[in-house]
């Protein structure tokens, strides 16, 4: 092709690159501006809680620690709670109004779609490309990704050493040749922690999280990845059926996620989980769902002023 062509085509090209981006930019924009913040809720006179039955952060038996501390946000709020369910592949549009998909630390937004609540609160980590979509909260969980496989599998956990760093590649050295369960679009995502470098055979899990362990445990694959909640609750449920081998990831945070622009909703529940913490209620409700998290994360729960108190 010719120079002069090949100018054209560029001169052609360009503006349609800017007109998209324009439309673009205007659809993050409409996506903030029809967020609803503190005052729509007060006025609708409902609070919206998005969730997944994941662990007991929501059992799907309407309790669950995410379902208490948000029906105590509603009340704080004076508003009535209303829970909305929804699932992985959807959630974060059922909160922005934008159907994304995430690629490695980053994501594409792939649709336009119905709003349909004001917080999301399950249990979700603080990875990279959730923090471009969505305005994370003050933490509510600590978690870390663990390597975890039935209990009779030929292989031993690590010995946990003063560096993490270590850990994660005596970890993952355990890994090749062997079948590994992920889940895309999760903190799961095997692509989040460079696991098909391992020479591990990658398997994208297309059931639920909570589904994860039972399939190991039925053989559908040697290991899986899961996070410390789900792999805490697994642990219980199924003792002496799986075990852990070691970590994956650093330790991660888990928080509720709020519209981008709904900064006084999002500083709202700030200010309510510090009086929950300092009044020793958090605690209480942490431990009533997760009562050995302790064991893992000490610092997670520190003693409230007025525990020491009393």
């Amino acid at each position: 092709m010719s120079r002069p062509s090949l100018n054209c085509l560029r001169q052609s090209v360009a503006p349609y690159h800017r007109v998209w981006g324009v439309v673009f930019m205007l659809f993050l924009a409409s996506a903030v501006v029809a967020a609803d913040g503190l005052r729509e809720v007060k006025e609708r006179g409902v609070l919206r809680h998005l969730g997944i039955p994941y662990a007991n952060f929501v059992t799907g038996a309407g309790d669950g620690m995410d379902v208490e501390l948000m029906r105590a946000f509603a009340r704080h709020l004076g508003v009535r709670y209303e829970y909305v369910q929804s699932d992985w592949a959807d959630i974060i549009g059922d909160l922005t109004g934008r159907a994304v998909k995430s690629k490695g630390d980053d994501f594409t937004v792939v649709g336009k779609v119905p709003v349909r609540g004001d917080v999301i609160a399950n249990g979700m980590a603080v990875i990279p490309w959730r923090t471009k979509v969505v305005s994370f909260a003050e933490p509510t969980f600590p978690t870390q990704v663990w390597l975890v496989s039935r209990a009779d599998l030929p292989v031993s956990p690590i010995a946990p050493g003063p560096i993490l760093e270590q850990d994660i590649r005596a970890t993952k050295a355990l890994m090749p040749k062997r079948t590994l369960l992920g889940m895309a679009n999760t903190c799961l995502d095997p692509d989040l922690y460079d696991i098909k470098a391992t020479g591990a055979k990658v398997l994208l899990f297309k059931g639920t999280l909570n589904e994860l362990a039972p399939a190991v445990i039925n053989g559908e694959s040697e290991l899986t990845l899961l996070d410390v909640p789900d792999a805490l609750v697994a642990l219980q449920k199924w003792p002496g059926e799986i075990k852990v081998i070691g970590p994956v990831s650093e330790r991660q945070d888990m928080a509720p996620a709020f519209r981008p622009g709904d900064n006084d909703l999002r500083d709202a529940f700030n200010n309510f989980l510090a009086q929950l913490k300092a009044s020793g209620e958090f605690r209480r409700i942490a431990l009533a769902y997760y009562p050995f998290v302790v064991d893992y994360f000490p610092d997670y729960l520190p003693e409230s002023p007025a525990a020491i108190a009393d």
